[in-house]
């Protein structure tokens, strides 16, 4: 009966997407789920209009007017925006979902997807990989129990999610599986076990490749090594992503090497967090877009991912020059340790750079600019949420000294904010209609193992605070278009068939918010605070939240690179 009752359900929908005056369904009809009187903007670009949202199954059943029909669960909608669930394009969940599968951070953001697999991916899970990533989710209680793709999908399916979640295959975790920890050419063995790697990878769904160019030992790859490895992704018709090689005074060297990697390998490319970081490199977006936009123009496609603040985070120790640091973190710590070493060091980073800035901090502001973000050892957890300058003060030490005592006391697992951009660089880049929203946060949690930390506010508030200061505040982009750039962009771009458009057929990941509410409340002071104005999310068809309050469902789902299908009307 399911097929023949489907059929007949869609039969009877108003299309959005062949435009016209809307419908009325002819018949009552029963779903599993209506949505009355929302305006529905359905993620094309479309600015929409006032319209009713029915879903049987996973699926959307139906869209128009449907007065007549019944449903086992109504959702009120007047005044409120029906949209698709929005996609994070750039998060770090994929064994946070394991210890921690309700996603609340994510969810109360209107989140319905996530791709993850940045720097690190969850495979390969040969043994260095493994226990690389081991001892970052201890804490947590997550064991790492799968061999491949599949295996993780299988153990995210039985510790249950809230999200959909998809991946790429991270550089830095191919390079230790192939070469190993060490800074050297891989052999051509190497490079085989890399490539073979992959494929497997890619035949199971991943995404495609993403480096994390500022981070041991993906960067230890050369442009042409990762053309090779990308050219194995481009086959299965997989994108190339990267956290770039500089962000700051080689910006637009990095981006070009982006740029030359996708227009060799004939792979999409992604430019992860699009920004110009450190004072002396503000303004340089202008000559970033201009790049982009020239690579565009001759037919390379290279799109970029934003996040809707000022400040980055990332570990403490990537404020470590290179010299500094050993093949493995146990050789890094050892290197601090020694007392000749410590002492040059701590000369080194409490000088300035060439162009006059402290060398302390990839930012203006010196260790004013840097707020220590997460501890993980017990003794220093009071440190966080700290400014490093206040750090250094309550010690009694320089910046310098603090910084290294941190790093040693927590065995390199700080994390840390920065405060580098500036705000018309940032509202340039999410300006530009190639540009989408990625938070660069794994799911959090108000208890439970996950709510320990003090993160970037943007793992509460990304989205929110687009639809709130770029939409409603300030005008920089329409609600359609911001709409645009968290559903059926990212879907594009990602190859999430059937997802990020609201259309007859397709999985209903569905977010309804207040326009005039919608707001992110997180700061970096007071970062797990919810945002306001998202009312209801659905994930494959299953309320995750309800007037604004978890429901506990977990129907998230694994999901796969499908680059062969595009959606009509996705970019």
């Amino acid at each position: 009966m399911w097929p023949l009752r489907k059929a007949l359900l869609f039969s009877t929908a108003w299309l959005w997407s062949l435009g016209g005056p809307a419908k009325r369904v002819t018949a009552a009809q029963e779903y599993d789920s209506v949505i009355l009187g929302g305006r529905i903007v359905d993620g094309t670009g479309s600015p929409g209009r006032e319209g009713d949202l029915a879903v049987v199954g996973d699926r959307i059943a139906a869209i128009g007017r449907l007065e007549g029909a019944t449903a086992r669960d109504t959702i009120h909608a007047a005044g409120l925006v029906i949209a698709p669930g929005f996609i994070d394009m750039l998060g770090h969940s994929e064994f946070r979902l394991l210890a921690d599968g309700r996603a609340i951070s994510k969810i109360t953001q209107g989140v319905t997807t996530e791709v993850t697999g940045e720097v690190t991916s969850v495979v390969p899970a040969s043994e260095r990989p493994r226990a690389e990533r081991q001892r970052e989710i201890a804490p947590w209680g997550v064991e790492y129990v799968w061999d491949d793709l599949d295996g993780y999908f299988v153990a995210l399916e039985e510790a249950g999610t809230a999200i959909n979640l998809g991946t790429w295959i991270g550089l830095s975790s191919l390079w230790l599986h192939g070469v190993g920890p060490e800074d050297r050419r891989p052999t051509e063995a190497e490079m085989s076990a890399m490539k073979e790697e992959l494929a497997r990878a890619m035949g199971q769904g991943a995404f495609g490749l993403s480096s994390g160019l500022i981070y041991a030992p993906g960067r230890y790859a050369t442009t042409d090594e990762i053309v090779a490895l990308v050219e194995v992704a481009a086959a299965h018709g997989g994108i190339y992503a990267s956290h770039i090689r500089s962000e700051g005074e080689n910006l637009l060297e990095a981006i070009a090497e982006a740029i030359e990697i996708g227009e060799r390998s004939g792979a999409p490319v992604l430019i992860h967090h699009l920004k110009a970081s450190g004072s002396a490199n503000w303004g340089k977006m202008d000559a970033a877009v201009a790049a982009i936009e020239a690579a565009r123009e001759r037919g390379v496609d290279v799109m970029a991912s934003v996040y809707p603040y000022t400040a980055s985070s990332t570990g403490l120790d990537n404020v470590l020059p290179a010299w500094a640091e050993g093949e493995t973190p146990e050789e890094t710590l050892a290197r601090l340790h020694d007392p000749a070493f410590r002492d040059s060091l701590e000369v080194f980073l409490s000088g300035t750079t060439e162009d006059g800035q402290p060398e302390l901090a990839t930012s203006g502001g010196g260790p004013a600019g840097v707020q220590i973000s997460d501890i993980v050892a017990d003794s220093l957890a009071h440190y966080e949420g700290m400014r490093l300058d206040r750090v250094a003060a309550e010690r009694g030490q320089t910046p310098a000294a603090a910084l290294l005592d941190l790093l040693i006391g927590d065995e390199l697992r700080t994390s840390a904010i920065y405060f580098s951009m500036d705000e018309d660089d940032l509202v340039m880049a999410l300006s530009q209609p190639w540009t989408m929203f990625g938070g660069d946060a794994g799911v959090r949690a108000l208890d439970g193992p996950l709510s320990t930390d003090t993160p970037h506010p943007r793992a509460f508030g990304t989205f929110p605070r687009v639809l709130c200061r770029y939409v409603r505040e300030q005008g920089v982009l329409t609600l359609q278009d911001a709409v645009r750039k968290m559903t059926s962009l990212p879907a594009a771009r990602a190859g999430l068939v059937e997802r990020g458009v609201l259309r007859t057929g397709f999985y209903a990941d569905i977010t309804v918010f207040d326009p005039e509410t919608v707001c992110d409340r997180a700061t970096f002071e007071d970062p797990k605070r919810l945002a306001t104005g998202i009312r209801h999310v659905i994930v494959n068809g299953v309320p995750v939240l309800r007037d604004g309050e978890a429901t506990g469902a977990r129907p998230g789902r694994g999901l796969v690179y499908n680059p062969g299908r595009r959606n009509e009307g996705q970019q």
